[in-house]
């Protein structure tokens, strides 16, 4: 059986190759249901593509990631924009979040399926919580992200728990296969 590579050192390797700084098809396709001037939270955010963005839509962001090559790039970005973000270095496979609450949670592109209780649960009242993650369909045209790194065809709203679902679709979007989804913790009744 291959060893598994380190998640820092294969994740530094892949943001080394170059990766597009540009914001998410699907982050830009949600705006309207985005909050503004409030605090968000971008899970495995790599190079700040999408965190950078959501900050100069007036977000106070932070990214987390496990890759400090990723971070390096997303800390130039922001410093070229003059934009904002807090950087969090950290593996995600502890289990472990940055401190919320957080009126959003952005999740592109990276599956973990144990984060997601602990997303729902670090949502503000009223918080979205925001994710496109590729499908098993997804392998039908690419190698990657492997069978462990997909979700299941129509999986991702079982997911986000009592969330109440304000979007969600499962499609081929620019080649490749993904659930997207936008879902808001309930106000308290007073």
């Amino acid at each position: 059986m291959k060893a598994r590579p380190d998640p820092q050192e294969y994740w530094n390797r892949r943001y080394l190759e170059g990766w597009s700084s540009d914001p998410s098809g699907f982050l830009l396709s949600i705006g309207e249901l985005l909050p503004i001037s409030a605090r968000a939270l971008d899970v495995a955010g790599g190079n700040g593509r999408n965190a950078l963005w959501l900050a100069q839509r007036g977000l106070d962001v932070t990214i987390v990631d496990v890759s400090d090559e990723a971070l390096d790039l997303a800390r130039s970005a922001a410093a070229a924009s003059d934009t904002r973000v807090t950087l969090v270095h950290a593996d995600l496979r502890s289990g472990e979040l940055p401190q919320g609450p957080w009126d959003l949670i952005f999740c592109s592109h990276y599956l973990q399926r144990s984060l997601f209780p602990l997303m729902v649960g670090a949502l503000a009242e009223g918080g979205v919580l925001a994710a496109a993650i590729a499908t098993v369909r997804n392998l039908e045209r690419h190698p990657r992200p492997s069978r462990e790194f997909v979700l299941d065809e129509g999986e991702l709203p079982s997911l986000v728990g009592q969330l109440t679902v304000l979007r969600y679709e499962e499609g081929w979007f620019d080649d490749h296969h993904e659930a997207r989804i936008v879902a808001k913790r309930p106000l308290k009744r007073q």
